[in-house]
């Protein structure tokens, strides 16, 4: 089933995500409505709390990102596989020099940013059947990794931005909360009147 993506503005964008047990009700289920609303919304990567729930799960598809011709044919398989569950994850190193890549989010549409991230992290985390795993990642699978990750912390790549670039968008940002924009998908806004 799609569910709506909460908008940029809603609370739950904002909280701290809490960790969740194996006995999570229709977890299964949870995870196939996820996979199911991120694909729909051509995302490659969704946290729960952008479908209205604060608790520490997040899932990534990296494959869209397989067919940049810039990238070498082993970094190309390494995306196009990428394919996993995290449960209360934790990242518990990032290394490397900071680079810039442009970022979007679900939550905050037609809302394209530069971010600075460090290329190289280490996390332990939970899949989906609540095996745990300690692994490490790299380049842009590391990226959509901490860009997810962040959700559950409740912060935004709008919160990495200077104040200069949050100025410059924040007329853009005030609309997607008020609801005043054309998603190609299903949405849930905070701030929209509602119609009588």
């Amino acid at each position: 089933m799609i569910l709506p993506i909460v908008a940029y503005g809603d609370p739950v964008l904002k909280k701290k995500g809490t960790e969740i047990s194996k006995d999570y009700p229709n977890l299964s289920e949870l995870l196939d409505n996820m996979f199911e609303t991120m694909y729909n919304a051509m995302g490659v990567g969704l946290a729960a709390p952008q479908i209205g729930l604060p608790i520490r799960l997040f899932l990534v598809d990296t494959s869209p990102f397989a067919e940049d011709d810039n990238l070498s044919e082993e970094e190309r398989k390494a995306l196009k596989d990428f394919k996993k569950v995290f449960i209360n994850a934790t990242i518990l190193k990032e290394e490397g020099d900071k680079w810039a890549f442009n970022e979007g989010c679900l939550s905050i549409p037609d809302v394209r940013e530069d971010v600075f991230r460090q290329p190289k992290i280490t996390i332990a985390y939970y899949d989906e059947n609540f095996k745990e795993h300690t692994q490490t990642f790299e380049g842009l699978i590391a990226r959509v990794i901490q860009h997810e990750y962040d959700h559950i912390e409740g912060v935004l790549f709008t919160d990495k931005l200077s104040s200069f670039k949050k100025r410059l968008i924040k007329s853009k940002l005030a609309n997607i909360s008020k609801g005043k924009i054309n998603a190609e998908y299903r949405m849930r806004f905070p701030n929209q009147k509602k119609k009588r």
